[in-house]
């Protein structure tokens, strides 16, 4: 199979979807890698490195595209793109189609068989490509909040962990997954106090456990949602639902209560934001945006801040994912792997994930019908 890495074009966007140690797995299976010059610049791989790996370097993206069986990506497709799809063409990326109708139907219309890494599941529930840059969001979260607390950039003035005599900065999670989790042990760790708000009392017992009771827990309804925006310091929207858009938790009104300087960070907003007030997607050019008195901060690829950190984590992940697929090709993968079957989002110009179809609000085909008996 050819294997294509172009570079990223999304704003600010320094991934790439495959390392130089990743080029070599592929080759000694017998692949070939196309690389667009300079992908790998932004997070410290040179082209140098991965001709040394057997990848052939191309000169821009029509070529990559033009070549590949198999794309790999770190985001999903700018309009820029769209031009290059080609039936049966298989992306492999994060899509997050649920808030990009127009991208779905594009792929859907040029029939590119879209995989999207945050929607490969394992029977335990767990999103396995998800997971690293869920990590990294989550711990960059309060990163970055801490920042904009900073009077220099109009927050409030407040130091997330406070100095004997001053109490430290609250901060309130809405979601206690995995990001909720990171950006949990980031704040404590600055010595913040901190509230995480989940509505699982399953999960909410076992993050009082690994926590030892040094955070707090509560269910999230509305009524302590508001509690939480009247005396958050950082707000982190730390939810999602598989697939689909992130359902708008944090009211307006609720915002409108918020401290005056605080800062709201979204980690769900490139599934449609978790905060209603969150209208917008922001890039880290230009991060925020104030409303209410409030700053919001509402970059969709927060982890592209830390591309060679990012990029590491993230192919550690993909990998197995992209051998599977090379050496057995799409459809024997697939069948053979639950998990990366429900990673599909497009096949043969349908939506096959029950979640982004509803989102986007276009037809659902079952991915099991057309493998299984229109074969």
């Amino acid at each position: 199979m050819i294997v294509g890495v172009p570079k990223e074009i999304k704003n600010n966007e320094y991934r790439v979807a495959l390392t130089p140690a990743g080029a070599q797995m592929l080759r000694s299976a017998g692949h070939q890698i196309v690389i667009e010059q300079g992908a790998g610049e932004g997070s410290g791989f040179t082209d140098e490195e991965y001709a040394a790996e057997g990848a052939k370097i191309l000169p821009g993206a029509a070529e990559v595209w033009g070549e590949a069986d198999l794309v790999m990506k770190v985001k999903e497709p700018q309009p820029a793109e769209y031009e290059y799809f080609r039936e049966n063409q298989i992306l492999f990326t994060y899509l997050h189609l649920a808030a990009a109708g127009e991208l779905a139907a594009v792929m859907a219309d040029k029939k590119l068989t879209g995989i999207a890494y945050e929607t490969i599941q394992l029977p335990n529930g767990s999103l396995p490509l998800l997971t690293p840059m869920s990590e990294v969001a989550g711990r960059m979260a309060v990163q970055v909040g801490a920042q904009f607390l900073e009077t220099f950039h109009g927050g409030r003035g407040v130091l997330l962990g406070g100095v004997p005599g001053v109490p430290p900065a609250e901060v309130m999670i809405v979601g206690g997954g995995v990001v909720g989790t990171n950006a949990a042990k980031m704040a404590l760790g600055l010595g913040a106090h901190v509230v995480i708000l989940e509505r699982s009392l399953d999960r909410m017992r076992y993050l009082d456990d690994i926590f030892n009771g040094r955070i707090s827990t509560m269910m999230s309804n509305p009524h302590n949602l508001l509690n939480a925006a009247q005396r958050a310091d950082l707000l982190i929207g730390a939810v999602l639902i598989p697939g689909a858009r992130a359902p708008r938790l944090v009211t307006e009104e609720m915002v409108k209560q918020m401290k005056k300087g605080a800062v709201i960070v979204d980690v769900a907003v490139d599934q449609g934001g978790s905060i209603e007030t969150i209208d917008r997607s922001t890039t880290h050019s230009d991060p925020t945006y104030v409303k209410h008195g409030v700053i919001h901060y509402a970059v969709a690829n927060i982890p592209g801040a830390v591309p060679r950190t990012s990029t590491f984590a993230l192919t550690n992940a993909t990998m197995p994912y992209v051998m599977e697929l090379a050496n057995k090709g799409f459809d024997r993968a697939v069948k053979e792997n639950m998990a990366l079957r429900m990673g599909v989002n497009t096949y043969r110009g349908q939506l096959t994930h029950p979640a982004v179809a509803e989102s986007v609000q276009l037809p659902y085909t079952p991915l099991d019908h057309m493998l299984f008996y229109h074969a």
